[in-house]
């Protein structure tokens, strides 16, 4: 069987976040966005051979081609996966779903990394935190002081609330493992090639406009999730929460992203964005949330609970679906 019902899809859904909370990314398989990555730099090369000058225009045919061969085998392969596991016997089919949509999401992926920058952070090893930190951020960690490198964990958990869980988990209600799988390689695709500079901006152009449309309406879910979540958190506050995405995530120069970090900054009473360096380059992002108190280290801990706490949101949510439906 390849083409599930609804009862069964959301039943799915709920069993996979189940499974990324318990047991996430485990380091014994090779993770399905590790062969999307490889499928992306070997499409890349046959695209855009080193030594051969393409203009604008061709730039940018090859960058729509790219993206649509990446999503389109991502999605069949997924698909042809979970049909064979379902004609070999249909229990092993269900596992083949909730197993791989599990793969597209990174509750458990997401503050693991966290706290290996929470734990040095606050145990004063600074160079420490920083390395871990450059492992989830693409600026430079170098030179960054104790309330960056917090500033940068803070702001990974926040705005992959959306990329890590939220639009997962919406692609794979409405069409089960196989469009859960083409969000994840879209995604995948914008954080490799959907940069703003000279060897990106063209050829990566359809990638990062094809994840930010993806991304809008999960990401526009998020600021009232984690709102939400703020508002039965001790110490957090949903309405600052609310006002900082009015008021500042439009600012973000993502059309998306900066609606999770702002909430997340004003539910904490904390400033996120500032100054950041990319390549040896100043990169002055727009400031979210309003100073209240400085940034600290405990407030990587507050934002991975936020997170958890919007993942349990939407598992309740899909398993009230699944009764209704059922």
């Amino acid at each position: 069987m390849l083409f599930y019902s609804l009862h069964e899809t959301l039943l799915l859904a709920a069993a996979a976040i189940a499974i990324d909370w318990a047991v996430g990314d485990p380091r014994w398989i090779t993770h399905p966005v590790i062969l999307i990555g490889r499928m992306i730099a070997w499409l890349e090369r046959v695209l855009r051979p080193e030594g051969v000058r393409l203009t604008p225009i061709a730039l940018k045919r090859r960058g729509v081609l790219l993206t649509v061969a990446t999503v389109l085998v991502s999605a069949a392969a997924t698909a042809g996966i979970c049909w064979l596991a379902a004609w070999i016997h249909p229990w092993l089919g269900y596992a083949a779903s909730a197993w791989l949509m599990s793969t597209t999401m990174a509750v458990k992926g997401l503050k693991d990394a966290a706290m290996l920058v929470f734990r040095p952070l606050a145990a004063g090893d600074l160079n420490e935190a920083r390395k871990y930190a450059g492992y989830i951020v693409s600026r430079d960690t170098t030179a960054m002081g104790e309330q960056e490198t917090a500033r940068a964990a803070i702001e990974t958990v926040a705005e992959n609330t959306v990329d890590a869980f939220l639009s997962p988990l919406l692609f794979a209600v409405l069409g089960a493992a196989p469009l859960a799988m083409l969000y994840r390689a879209a995604n995948t695709l914008d954080s490799m090639v959907g940069y703003k500079n000279e060897r990106y901006a063209r050829f990566g152009w359809a990638s990062a406009r094809f994840d930010d449309a993806l991304n809008y309406i999960p990401a526009r879910i998020s600021g009232l999730l984690l709102a939400a979540a703020a508002w039965i958190t001790p110490g957090l506050s949903a309405g600052r929460a609310l006002r900082a995405v009015r008021q500042f995530a439009r600012l973000h120069p993502s059309p998306n992203g900066g609606i999770p970090e702002s909430a997340a900054a004003g539910a904490l009473g904390i400033e996120l964005g500032g100054r950041n360096v990319y390549f040896g380059a100043v990169s002055e992002r727009a400031r979210m949330g309003w100073p209240l108190r400085p940034i600290e280290a405990r407030d990587i801990v507050r934002t991975v609970r936020l997170l958890y706490i919007v993942s349990l949101f939407c598992f309740a949510g899909v398993v009230a679906a699944w009764r209704w439906v059922s």
